[in-house]
């Protein structure tokens, strides 16, 4: 017997817990930023203008896109990857200016982004900048020692990029052990982390032009499971008036848990904050498990916790998307779609079981049909995890995002190796390189695997840290892989075909209906009626379909469905197969051209 549970959504093709005390800290003046040049990456000259433009407030929600997963100069790795863009560089960035790349050349923005939030990793924040600055009591330590200058301009060509790993490898796990046994002060670290995370939130505050470009204070969780699975998470507070004095590392505790029980603790004192795991491709069937950290199954109260500090789910990002899998998703020809298969950062396989967003949501399904409220109940961004200050969104302009380890086409493996650098690097170590048909290809992580991706979009009312953290919270957000496609989908029971043709479409239906994220109640017998709407953007290509996927549980076991529901061209879904006719549209894999013989339509 099929149970009445299900989900929907509309895919569009293309240990302790540590209770900080709360620092008070100075708002400053908004300020806006002017002054754009072109980079090397643009397709298209810069608009001084655009950067000027604001978008009337609209109480039917315009459609605000943006990238929640930025690192800086503060970060760890970014640092050793030769990254020394600030926090105000990367909000200079999201607002259209060019930006100098580790690698050598400027990248920029084809348009402004809306909104942006710099989340560097709490953990050691700031310390390996602080480690590389000979005039620092910190620089002091003997284990500092191999990264002291490391991107001082002089030595950007000495450190070689297996010097570098080298160096952040060996400083890594010894500042860790000192700090656990005490050799290393660990005031002194506090210290830095404090000052770092003070000018994060200070370069959010003096970013943030309300109406025009939103800024929003945030930072990394960056835990794992013993088996190295990703667990990790951005946070992102709603204001940033009165934030703590330290973020939330694990250094404080390896538990998720942990983490929501210091935003619970923050939230009774009027600090709001959300948290965003990202990366589930990654964490080896850990990231959705069926049981909490200690082993136990879920009850109501981890599952409210859970979404109470989780509503939403990073979906799309550079290192693959967390959507679904081929092994999970058997009957949709596009669940291959840019998979990366190894765990976070190594290239040991990563188990899809509890790993994708559409298996969570079935899992979500399950759990609730067993008698416990459903803690999988996420909405949908998408983000970069850029650790060059800069979102890299665009395929023809792809410089990806570990700086230097990754910013020409040859370090990702998209090309062969030069004789030259291929010989080197081979000769400095043997790992970094794989041959294929007697051609050497960089392989020093999953670069290979790794695409242009992906934005964050949310429908609020206006560009204010109000407006867009209220979008978040209701869950009424989507993701796309990188174009700014829009998205709306509707759910109600008083929705009849000539609605679509009414001018008054979108207040009709938030009057009637729900919106995406939102619970629609059961009505006795009365099927529910749905509507989507999708606009492809105006500077990408045209959208091939709409899809509709349904979750839903038959006799326990986990079943999904893909519907066309709109197709290009206006051809009409086939009603034997539920799917569009081939319109003759496709991508030339070898040059990444896209092929439409016949236009199509916008929306």
């Amino acid at each position: 017997m099929k149970q009445t549970l299900a989900l929907l959504f509309p895919l569009l093709l293309l240990h302790a817990c540590s209770n900080e005390s709360l620092d008070d800290i100075q708002r400053n003046e908004d300020s806006g930023i002017a002054g754009a040049s072109r980079g090397v990456n643009s397709l298209f000259p810069a608009n001084e203008e655009i950067l000027t433009l604001r978008q009337p407030p609209n109480p039917d929600r315009n459609a605000y896109f943006g990238d929640l997963h930025v690192h800086t100069a503060y970060s760890f790795d970014a640092y050793v990857f030769g990254t020394v863009n600030t926090p105000d560089d990367a909000y200079r960035y999201a607002r259209g200016q060019a930006l100098h790349h580790p690698s050598g050349f400027d990248v920029q923005l084809q348009q402004p982004m809306d909104f942006y939030a710099v989340t560097d990793h709490a953990m050691l924040l700031g310390l390996v900048k602080e480690a590389a600055d000979t005039s620092s009591e910190f620089s002091r330590y003997d284990i500092t020692k191999p990264l002291h200058n490391i991107n001082d301009p002089g030595n950007m060509t000495t450190y070689s990029l297996p010097g570098r790993g080298k160096a952040f490898a060996s400083f890594l796990p010894a500042v860790l052990d000192g700090l656990l046994d005490g050799s290393i002060d660990r005031q002194m670290v506090d210290t830095v982390t404090k000052s770092a995370w003070r000018d994060t939130i200070r370069a959010a505050n003096d970013a943030y032009v309300p109406g025009t470009f939103t800024t929003f204070a945030g930072f990394e969780y960056t835990s794992s499971s013993d088996d190295q699975g990703n667990l990790h998470r951005n946070v992102i507070f709603r204001d940033s008036d009165r934030l703590p004095a330290m973020p939330f590392s694990r250094l404080n505790s390896l538990n998720p848990e942990g983490l929501w029980q210091w935003m619970d603790g923050l939230r009774a004192r009027g600090v709001e904050s959300l948290a965003i795991p990202h990366n589930s491709n990654g964490s080896n069937g850990q990231m959705f498990k069926l049981t909490d950290w200690a082993g136990d199954p879920f009850d109501d109260d981890y599952s409210t916790q859970r979404m109470r500090n989780e509503p939403l789910v990073e979906i799309a990002q550079i290192k693959g998307t967390s959507d679904t899998h081929p092994l999970l998703s058997k009957n949709d020809e596009w669940a291959n779609f840019e998979i990366t298969p190894y765990r976070v950062a190594t290239k040991l396989y990563s188990e899809p079981n509890g790993s994708y967003v559409r298996d969570a949501y079935l899992r979500g399904l399950q759990i609730q049909a067993g008698g416990v409220m459903n803690p999988y109940k996420f909405g949908l961004i998408g983000s970069t995890d850029t650790h060059d200050a800069a979102s890299s969104i665009d395929e023809e302009t792809f410089f990806s995002k570990a700086g230097m380890l990754d910013g020409t086409a040859e370090l990702r493996g998209s090309i062969p190796a030069s004789f030259l650098t291929g010989t080197i690097v081979k000769f400095a170590d043997p790992g970094l390189v794989t041959e294929v048909d007697g051609k050497d290809y960089m392989a020093s992580s999953s670069f290979e695997y790794w695409s242009a991706s992906g934005l964050a979009g949310v429908w609020a009312e206006e560009n204010t840290r109000d407006s867009i953290y209220r979008a978040f919270r209701r869950k009424e957000t989507f993701a796309t892989s990188g174009p700014r496609i829009k998205v709306r989908f509707f759910a109600g029971y008083d929705f009849a075909p000539p609605v679509l043709e009414n001018p008054q479409l979108t207040s009709i239906a938030y009057k009637r209906g729900v919106t995406m994220g939102s619970d629609l109640p059961a009505s006795g017998e009365r099927a529910p009626a749905f509507i989507v709407w999708a606009a492809a953007d105006p500077a990408g290509t045209a959208l091939q379909r709409v899809q509709i996927i349904k979750g839903y549980l038959d006799d326990g076991a986990h079943q999904e469905r893909v519907y066309d529901v709109a197709c290009a061209d206006n051809m009409a879904v086939d009603p034997a197969s539920g799917r569009c006719p081939d319109n003759g549209s496709g991508v030339n894999l070898r040059d990444c051209s896209t092929t439409r013989p016949a236009p199509a339509p916008a929306n």
